[in-house]
């Protein structure tokens, strides 16, 4: 079951410009900032910056559907015609996350909450 586009993760080549840049932006400091991930929660919406987004292939910003069981929608997706970016990963604490591809060439990311 899908539970929503809570996520949008921007790839960025130097994380403390795109900090700096975000959070004039957005008027919040990140609930989280890291040289891995920096992350804001605005209106009920999850923002996060990825310094390692462009060396994983993303050329802009990726959407992520919470799913109940990413396997399944993994899946779900493959038998409808997608095709894998980036298989199921955990990404700490739990969390996994994959990218599919769909025959138009649009990248969605699926995200299975711990």
């Amino acid at each position: 079951m899908i539970q929503g586009m809570p996520l949008v993760i921007y790839p960025v080549k130097d994380v403390a410009q795109a900090q700096a840049a975000y959070t004039k932006f957005l008027g919040v400091e990140p609930y989280v900032s890291s040289p891995y991930y920096v992350g804001y929660k605005v209106g009920g919406q999850e923002v996060g910056l990825d310094p390692n987004g462009h060396a994983h292939g993303l050329t802009g910003p990726i959407a992520y559907w919470v799913v109940d069981d990413i396997h399944a929608a993994v899946q779900t997706c493959l038998d409808a015609g997608a095709q894998t970016q980036q298989a199921v990963r955990d990404v700490g604490g739990g969390m996994l996350v994959a990218l599919i591809k769909d025959a138009d060439g649009n990248l969605t990311g699926l995200r299975q909450m711990p």
